[in-house]
């Protein structure tokens, strides 16, 4: 009787407990919820706020959680954009090493206009018939050309736009998969040097790493950087597909001491590039700043940019050809316009720039017709991450195939759309050291070095199936293009290639 006793007076205790703290939590949220609605009703700059006190903030904290929701229990395999779940995933399964095979059947929608559908061949060659890509030599009239070996490489990523574990497990991953990397417009870190692999320094508009006290190309720290082994290139950015006609933005809260000196730029402002060089006014200029460059360096000297109108760049190869192959750029990266960033105004990503996949054919043909196939190097760019992506543009006339955000999915970027904001939660994209122990270079550099490899791997596999021997021999007439009307034509009937 007397334990039956203790345990009735432990419950009653413990009821009146908790009905105590619940009298509490619940006087707590109405205070809270008081003070809000009072908060909410006086303000003047929220009108949903100011009509529906505290019920009006849940909207905006549904519109925050949306794009979660609608990644993770919404959206379908193939609906989310910029990239969908198939296309992640297929990036994901590559860097971890594991099979992409699938069953059952496919879940793209080959009616939709623009696919493009690989034309398999009757007879597809055996494997004793199998052919090692080659490398090509970029800048043969440099005093050091490069023979690149890979037709997949690592696009222009800066210290600055991504963390410094980032990058160096970029530059571990291209070693191993013997891939350039390109250091993007912040300059060249001990990060990108530290894996061993070949470089291409990125010259963006702010000159950053290169720039004088003035702003200036500064000609002392370019043939310091052109003094490593591992920079094997330069690239002049002209344009870059999220974001033509305006230079790079890396926000002040992205910017530590380590990077403000590298590139040069003050601590605590944002590092805003000019609009374009200034020294490059017009076509004759930029072949000139591209031969000062070759002549500084002795290293092969290329531009990127985004097309906008192909008169343009008629006027640029007809100047070429009148100036001589001597004077021609080593190769031109295009940038599409559906390309992306940390950072860009919202008109410029939507709106402006020609799409990679009507920008290469042009700019290939009309390097073809002006007799310069084997002297420029094309380079393309633009939401390019998985194996149909870049044999379309080896079909379509590419030399080679830079991606950024492949390469940033096989680090474990999970879209979360944080770029610009110092809160990326992989650590790919922050200086915030919360987030960047999350990213361990010891683990992350072999995945990029995996994707890297399937991926020629899963290219190669397509070349097979068309009929030819390796992915550069890969043309226009092997694929067909899906049209408005549901049938699908030849590539090289849309896009005729061009000869001299």
């Amino acid at each position: 009787m007397e334990f039956t006793g203790q345990m009735m007076g432990w419950a009653s205790w413990a009821v009146e407990t908790l009905a105590v703290t619940f009298i509490f939590v619940v006087g707590v949220a109405l205070a809270v919820a008081l003070v809000m609605f009072i908060i909410d009703r006086t303000q003047t700059e929220d009108a949903i706020r100011r009509n529906y006190p505290v019920l009006g903030r849940f909207r905006y904290l549904f519109t925050e959680l949306g794009e979660f929701f609608r990644q993770y229990f919404f959206a379908m395999d193939r609906e989310e954009l910029p990239f969908n779940r198939a296309q992640r995933d297929w990036v994901k399964e590559a860097a971890a090493g594991h099979s992409n095979t699938v069953a059952f059947g496919s879940t793209r929608n080959l009616n939709v206009p623009g696919t493009p559908i690989f034309v398999n061949a009757a007879f597809p060659p055996l494997e004793r018939q199998f052919a090692k890509t080659a490398a090509l030599v970029i800048g043969p009239d440099a005093r050091t050309p490069y023979a690149a070996q890979s037709i997949l490489n690592i696009s222009g990523m800066s210290y600055g736009a991504i963390s410094r574990p980032a990058v160096e497990s970029l530059s571990r991953g291209a070693a191993k998969a013997g891939i350039w990397m390109n250091t993007g417009e912040g300059g060249l870190s001990p990060y990108h040097l530290a894996g061993g692999c070949d470089l291409v320094f990125q010259i963006g508009t702010g000159k950053f790493g290169v720039r004088d006290d003035d702003g200036n190309l500064s000609e002392d720290k370019l043939r310091d950087i052109a003094a490593h082994d591992q920079v094997r290139m330069f690239e002049i950015k002209l344009a870059q597909g999220a974001k033509p006609g305006k230079g790079g933005i890396l926000p002040a809260a992205k910017i530590n001491q380590e990077i403000a000196d590298i590139r040069g730029v003050p601590l605590g402002k944002d590092a805003i590039s000019p609009n374009r060089h200034e020294e490059v006014d017009t076509f004759e200029d930029l072949l000139d700043f591209v031969g000062r460059i070759r002549d500084i360096t002795g290293k092969p000297v290329g531009f990127k940019t985004v097309v906008g109108d192909p008169n343009a760049l008629t006027a640029l190869f007809d100047l070429i050809v009148a100036r001589g192959p001597a004077a021609a750029p080593d190769f031109i990266t295009i940038d599409g316009g559906e390309g992306g960033t940390g950072a860009a105004p919202m008109p410029l990503m939507d709106l402006v720039g020609m799409p990679i996949r009507e920008a290469l054919p042009l700019v290939a043909d009309l390097r073809d017709a002006a007799g310069l196939k084997d002297r420029i190097r094309l380079v393309a760019s633009g939401k390019l991450v998985n194996p149909g992506d870049i044999a379309w543009a080896l079909a379509a006339g590419a030399d080679f195939v830079t991606s950024a955000r492949g390469f940033m999915f096989s680090l474990g970027c999970i879209q979360a759309l944080k770029c610009n904001k110092n809160t990326c939660p992989t650590g790919i994209t922050t200086h915030d050291k919360r987030f960047q122990k999350g990213l361990v270079p010891e683990d992350k550099f072999e995945k990029v070095a995996r994707y890297a490899k399937q991926i020629t791997k899963e290219v190669e596999t397509i070349a097979h199936s068309v009929g030819v021997s390796e992915p550069r021999q890969i043309r226009r007439h092997h694929v067909r293009i899906v049209q408005d009307n549901g049938r699908s034509l030849p590539m090289n009937d849309i896009y005729p290639p061009q000869t001299a």
